[in-house]
């Protein structure tokens, strides 16, 4: 697997897509990786997991604001960011683990040392993290799960946004980036509706001046594809009151 990188103007992570018949290999060298944690279920939900309230300290072994990546995927964002701000822990959160592979695989290769991976499902952040302990939040491209039914797995509904709460520091920041317009619109809505403070919004960051750098400047390979096909990117930067 090739990764390939474009840092001026834009910071691009390609991550391509390999054969499922290597996902038991991804798997087992994970385990090797000294930036992937894989914690069972009972450890979280029975709050043993170690890392809890210590991930500056065991982790990264400094007191750099910490910021997290929620179904992170490929690791793409979560690496670009790291690359971009030296000074700030980053931490890629996903379920499947052969995804984030490619991402933790990278960091290894290229000594980004201020970048991990949690495998785990989002439902279960707040065993992960302790109250207060994470100074931002990044939900990039998320599933807009936008048949009724599936409504409950929408990563910024009610029930989302009082766990991400929960881990926050009071002034702690969120941002939505995504290729859905009705998520995006869903999520505006609901944020006003709720009294939340948005702090900036745009239905096309690379159409109008003004956007956040770490929002144009790192594109995932997917979305550079978007855009060659015209599609919109949108951007929510808020705060759960």
């Amino acid at each position: 697997m090739t990764v390939c990188r474009i840092f001026a103007p834009i910071l691009q992570v390609k991550f391509y897509k390999v054969g499922s018949k290597n996902k038991l290999k991804r798997f087992r060298e994970n385990e090797t990786f000294d930036n992937v944690f894989q914690p069972t279920r009972e450890e979280l939900v029975e709050d043993a997991f170690e890392l809890k309230g210590h991930w500056n300290e065991k982790v990264f072994k400094n007191n750099n604001p910490l910021v997290l990546e929620l179904g992170c995927g490929k690791g793409e964002y979560s690496v670009g960011l790291a690359q971009k701000f030296p000074n700030k822990n980053f931490i890629g959160i996903d379920i499947k683990g052969a995804r984030f592979w490619r991402g933790a695989k990278t960091a290894v290769e290229d000594g980004i040392p201020n970048v991990a991976f949690l495998r785990t499902q989002i439902e279960l952040i707040q065993h992960a993290f302790a109250e207060a302990e994470v100074d931002e939040i990044w939900i990039t491209f998320p599933d807009p799960q936008i048949k009724y039914k599936r409504t409950k797995h929408r990563m910024t509904n009610t029930h989302f946004l009082q766990k991400y709460k929960s881990i926050l520091k009071p002034d702690g920041i969120m941002n939505l980036k995504t290729d859905s317009e009705f998520m995006h619109g869903y999520t505006l809505g609901l944020l006003h509706g709720e009294g939340h403070e948005v702090l900036y919004a745009n239905h096309d960051v690379y159409k109008q001046e003004g956007s956040p750098e770490e929002v144009t400047e790192i594109q995932t390979f997917y979305e550079s594809q978007y855009l060659v096909k015209g599609k919109a990117i949108t951007y929510i930067r808020f705060k759960i009151k």
